[in-house]
């Protein structure tokens, strides 16, 4: 799989589960649609991660790797609520994102053997 189908799959993963989580919530919080939001703005992103574009290929992977870590304390609350709902669902997230992070590293890495390959 490509890079940006990933990226484009993590995004509506984010929005998908995101939304569930803060419409099927009893009393939800604003912070719930942060998900959905970064999902947004990751599917945003993929047409200039298709693009090779570095600078948005690179604020993809920041964004990711932030919600990465943002995710711990909501699956930390879902833990210790014995939510097993929620735990599943963060920890979709929380995977899809390091999948997500995984594919853009083995891409910068093939970017950059390319372009030493061509140096030569």
């Amino acid at each position: 799989m490509k890079v940006y189908f990933v990226t484009m799959l993590n995004g509506f993963i984010l929005i998908l589960l995101g939304a569930w989580g803060y419409l099927g919530s009893q009393a939800p919080s604003p912070t719930a649609l942060i998900p959905v939001f970064a999902g947004i703005l990751l599917l945003y992103f993929v047409t200039g991660v298709k693009a090779q574009n570095k600078v948005i290929a690179h604020l993809a992977v920041l964004l990711t790797l932030v919600l990465l870590i943002a995710f711990i304390k909501p699956l930390l609350g879902a833990i210790g609520r014995s939510d097993n709902l929620a735990i599943s669902r963060v920890s979709f997230m929380i995977i899809s994102c390091a999948v997500n992070l995984v594919y853009f590293i083995r891409s910068f890495i093939a970017v950059r053997k390319a372009r030493e390959k061509a140096a030569e």
